[in-house]
Order: structure tokens, then sequence, then C-alpha cells
């Protein structure tokens, strides 16, 4: 796409993270912001006039508006679904907040309505496309490591509720949204950045084994919420087995080990678009024991001009830019509905502890992004 054929884009939600989405959309100028909405009508016009964009007063009008042709759905969770569901009845493409949806039913529906209208939908996170998780991908397919056994990822975000996160407020002045916060909890929030890369890399989930609890209890102002630590064991059809954690108890930690058996790779932040990758060999394999971490090059550079004060290093508009690209080009989007859905599925399954299998669904792959093809 040229920017004389911009694709227009309307967000529909102004609260705290759409400041992210404003701030990276300067990265992709075959993007345009045909205008932005929200229900609590002071925020939004607070929010278009900090960053100077056109003011829908109802999303009916928004919905209406022929030359928009993907809404990005950053209402709270709970208006997800409904928000999702409106925009593709309307013929709009839809890149939706994490999670897709708060039920696994109502996630099946958006999927349903996307492919009976021929509509592309995603949902975040869209860390998939960045250049750290390219590069471990296309090290996992060159064989770098032999064949994958095993995974480690880590989503522990630190002892939120010791924090000040009352004070906490988006450049245009969104309040950090603690109440949805705690109350959709660190699965759903945090789970994807990891669930998403696994998923393209080894395929369905057949089994989850999880373990879930509050740690914390009777967090101020919020009445129901969900568990603060949740470890679940994953096996993939692959036969790939991974141990995913998320807190929001534990100090911080984003890392992730993939060890095959001929080496492990390893990175420290799945925030981050172009966190380091190191690579591990077996020197000895009788003993198990491996060489010192040695760089890994990324397969490109990890530059994008705008970005944004934050814990993350993140082009949150490369999942609305891959959007656009798919509709244009009428090909299957890099973040598929379907693998959204399973992701949600999973989430679910851990939440609720205990065992679940997951019948056969047959998930279509992934392609890598053009730069991250094998040469």
């Amino acid at each position: 796409m040229s920017t004389q054929t911009a694709t227009k884009v309307a967000l529909i939600g102004c609260g705290f993270a759409a400041d992210y989405y404003v701030t990276t959309m300067a990265n992709h100028p075959e993007l345009s912001i045909g205008g932005v909405f929200d229900r609590d009508v002071e925020r939004a016009k607070v929010f278009s006039s900090h960053h100077g964009l056109p003011l829908y007063t109802c999303v009916e009008e928004l919905l209406a508006e022929e030359d928009i042709k993907v809404v990005v759905n950053l209402t709270s969770p709970e208006s997800h679904f409904d928000v999702s569901r409106a925009a593709m009845l309307a013929g709009k493409h839809v890149y939706s907040e994490k999670p897709l949806a708060m039920t696994a039913a109502e996630g099946a529906e958006l999927v349903r309505l996307s492919e009976e209208r021929e509509l592309v939908l995603s949902a975040a996170p869209c860390n998939l496309l960045g250049e750290t998780a390219q590069t471990v991908w296309r090290a996992v397919r060159r064989g770098e490591i032999g064949r994958p056994q095993l995974v480690y990822a880590s989503m522990d975000d630190g002892a939120i509720h010791r924090m000040r996160y009352r004070t906490w407020r988006s450049p245009s002045g969104a309040p950090w949204p603690y109440r949805s916060e705690f109350s959709t909890g660190c699965v759903l929030e945090h789970s994807g950045y990891y669930l998403n890369l696994l998923i393209a890399m080894f395929g369905q989930v057949t089994r989850v084994s999880s373990f879930a609890t509050n740690i914390v209890r009777n967090v101020p102002q919020v009445d129901a919420a969900a568990p603060d630590f949740v470890s679940g064991c994953l096996h993939f059809d692959s036969g790939v087995v991974a141990r995913l954690t998320c807190s929001i108890v534990a100090p911080a930690d984003h890392s992730l080990l993939v060890v095959g058996d001929e080496g492990a790779l390893t990175i420290q932040d799945a925030w981050d678009f172009g966190s380091p990758v190191h690579l591990r060999r077996d020197v000895l394999p009788e003993r198990r024991r491996l060489s010192e971490p040695a760089p890994y090059p990324l397969v490109r550079e990890c530059e994008f001009a705008h970005r944004y004060r934050g814990s993350h290093v993140m082009d949150f508009s490369r999942g609305v830019a891959e959007v656009a690209h798919a509709a244009a080009e009428g090909r299957p989007s890099r973040l598929p509905a379907r693998h959204a859905l399973h992701a949600l599925e999973v989430m679910f399954a851990m939440m609720d502890g205990g065992e679940r299998q997951f019948a056969g669904i047959g998930l279509d792959p992934i392609e890598p992004m053009p730069w991250a093809m094998e040469e």
C-alpha cells in the first residue's frame, strides 16, 4: 500500500491503551486514522483534542462511514464481543485488544461471523510480528536447537498490588483501568504474548494441566479478582511441552527458554520487539552440558521511529497494519482469528485449573513475516 491509498481505521475506545496505538500508528504510513469514539464523552473529547483526531459523536455514525475499513476495538474487555460483532455486521475488518472475548462461546461466534462475512478478524497482542519472535521462530525452523522438546515461558509482571497503580496515567490523561485489569486477570491480559508465538511454532495445544489461585486477598476496590498466579503445562500436537506461568505477584520476568535436543534459545523480554536472542549448543550431550549463551542475530534490526513512554518496547499498531494488508491483499492474516480463539480456550483452561483435553481443530499454519523467510 502507498500513502496515497492509505487504509482508514477508526478507534473505538479512548482509554489507557489507545495512546500506544495512536503513537505507533505513525510507523505505518499505509494507515490513516479517520476518527475516534468513546462512550465516555469527556474522555473522547480530551483524547481527540490531545492527538488532533476527528471525533465521532456516536458509534453508529462511525460504523456507517464507508471510508472506514478497519475498526480497532480498544474498549474494556467486557465490551469486546459487542463492539467487534457490531463492527463486522457493518462490514468492517476488526483488530481487537486482548482478549478476543470474555467467553469461548463469544469468541467462537466472532470467528464464525468473520468467516461468514469474509472479514479479517485479529486480536492483540501482535508481538508475534516483532523481530525477536520472528528470529526465535526462524531459528527453530532452521533446526538451530535440533528437535524442540521443552519450553519455559514466564509472564510475571511484578507485585502490582504494591505499586502506585491508582496514579498511573496515559499521555492523554487516561487512568490505568485497575479494576478491569484485576478482574480480567493476568492470564487473559498477558499469556497471549507467548501463547500466540508457541501456537504459531508448535501448533495446537492438545492438553492443559494447570494450577490457579489468588495469592493476594482483598485487593482494594476490586470485588472479584481473577487468579493472580497461574501455571500451566501445555502439551502441543507436535510433541512439545511448555510450562507457561503468569502472575502479578512475583518480580517481573518475561523470559522465554526453548529447549531442543541439540541446544537452547533464550530471550529476556516478550514486551521488547528487539529483545536479544541467545543460542546455546550442546557441547557434552551425554552430560546435557550447554555452551555459554552466544548472541544470535535478529532477522533484521528492530527500528521503529515512533515510540511511547512505557514498560515495553512494542509497535502496537503493527497488528492493525497486518489486518489492513491482509484485507487489501486478500490473504490470510498472520494473526488468524482461529488461532486467537484457540489461545482464548487455552487461557480459560489455565484459569480453571486442573486438566483439559482439546480435540483436533486443524489450525492452518501461519506464514512468517516476509523479511523473516528463509534465505
